[in-house]
């Protein structure tokens, strides 16, 4: 979809455009130059995408990498530096994903709804709630795990892979809960920042609340995983990938979720 935006040219036209004369007065009008500037902003919904999944859950997958995956006639966004998948996932209930290995591989997990029991070689017996967020850097050894809806209704989960600035890491676990109304990053940042596993790319999370607005400067991504926001003036759904090189506004009109993808290095700010 394109928005149009106006801005006001510097330069007045020279030469005044004389209105018809009349008896009594000359009206002398200059012209205001206005150059309408298209900026694509892409959207993919739920809606668009097809239905895969595996073992105990069912997915839709609105990011695939294909120089890293192979290539086929998804349309799936390709991603962002190194962020290379996202996944909308429902977990059957009580169903699981069977015990499976990552390697040199971020994986970031964000509940938007239930709960999941997290069982492997990292944080072992970790329960994951509505709003959690776990990040595992898989590394250069690698780590197993399996993930499992203890419930007995469907869960929501949303999974990105990122790959890592430097192959050869060692396995590492983090873990954040959120509050609501709170915009807090759980990935990304320079190398001497202490505070989240390092990246170019940087993940920030908002559990949201009505009006909460945040600003990024420059290429970013928002996926909007439950709720109605603004973004870019736009109204969007809940399960909506934006895509916007130039930024995004986003202001939110529920209470819901929304995962924000953008260069480490960019000015990004929650306004309220």
């Amino acid at each position: 979809m394109l928005n149009y935006y106006t801005k006001r040219n510097n330069d007045l036209l020279n030469t005044p455009f004389i209105m018809p004369k009349n008896r009594h007065k000359l009206a002398i009008v200059y012209f205001i130059q206005l150059e309408a500037i298209a900026i694509e902003m892409e959207t993919l919904t739920f809606e668009q995408l097809p239905q895969g999944g595996f073992a105990g859950l069912i997915e839709r997958r609105f990011v695939i990498n294909q120089a890293l995956f192979g290539r086929s006639n998804t349309i799936a966004f390709a991603g962002l530096g190194n962020f290379v998948y996202l996944a909308d996932a429902n977990f059957l209930p009580h169903g699981e994903t069977k015990m499976h290995s990552h390697k040199e591989v971020d994986v970031i997990s964000m509940m938007v709804s239930g709960d999941i029991i997290h069982q492997g070689s990292l944080g072992h017996g970790e329960l994951l709630t509505s709003g959690s967020v776990q990040v595992q850097r898989a590394g250069a050894e690698g780590f197993r795990h399996n993930e499992i809806n203890p419930n007995a209704h469907q869960n929501h989960m949303i999974q990105l892979w990122i790959l890592p600035e430097q192959p050869g890491q060692a396995a590492a676990y983090q873990h954040y809960q959120p509050k609501q109304g709170e915009y807090i990053n759980v990935y990304g940042g320079h190398e001497a920042q202490q505070t989240n596993f390092n990246n170019t790319i940087s993940v920030s999370v908002s559990n949201t609340v009505v009006q909460q607005s945040i600003n990024i400067a420059g290429e970013a991504m928002v996926y909007l995983s439950m709720g109605t926001a603004e973004i870019n003036g736009e109204v969007i759904q809940a399960r909506t990938l934006v895509h916007d090189k130039q930024g995004l506004t986003f202001t939110a009109l529920a209470e819901g979720q929304a995962i924000f993808i953008y260069k480490s290095d960019q000015k990004n700010e929650a306004l309220s």
